[in-house]
């Protein structure tokens, strides 16, 4: 419902499975849209309609996306072979979070989720992340292996001396 907004704040009150309801931050050009789109209505009706003025439902939203998907396979032909839908995005949305470098429980909290175990399913680690991980500790290709204790004289005086 439009009332569920809140355009100054700049987010959105979500109601989830279970009747869990959580904020969500919009972008400034999210609200800009938005705002547009509910402009002069009544804060009884629904954000989203359909073409009868009706709240759009998710099966409206998953031929929505399917039919955005198609028009693009002329710019990206393998979208042919792939399969998308509205738990794509989700999906997808989730990853480039945690590529992001978004921890896993601020992902868990924006994706609604109870349980961290559930988020996990989103986090799988693919190749990319790995190579990133791996290049955040590899050594320096300059670097000298450090000098062994008894092959530095200064340090073998100093304690001689002791």
């Amino acid at each position: 419902m439009i009332s569920d907004l809140d355009i100054r704040a700049a987010c959105v009150r979500i109601s989830g499975k279970g009747g869990k309801q959580r904020l969500c931050p919009l972008w400034p050009a999210t609200v800009a849209e938005i705002a547009k789109l509910i402009g002069g209505r009544s804060t009884t009706e629904p954000v989203f309609q359909n073409r009868l003025g009706q709240p759009i439902t998710r099966f409206g939203i998953h031929t929505m996306v399917e039919r955005h998907a198609a028009k693009l396979l002329t710019r990206f032909p393998a979208l042919a072979t792939k399969r998308v839908s509205p738990h794509t995005i989700r999906h997808t949305t989730a990853t480039h979070l945690l590529r992001a470098g978004v921890d896993i429980n601020t992902i868990r909290g924006w994706l609604g989720h109870v349980s961290l175990d559930t988020t996990n399913i989103y986090a799988e680690i693919d190749f990319e992340m790995k190579a990133k991980a791996l290049a955040k500790c590899a050594p320096a290709s300059d670097a000298k292996p450090p000098k062994r204790w008894r092959d530095q004289p200064g340090l073998m005086d100093f304690l001689r001396a002791l």
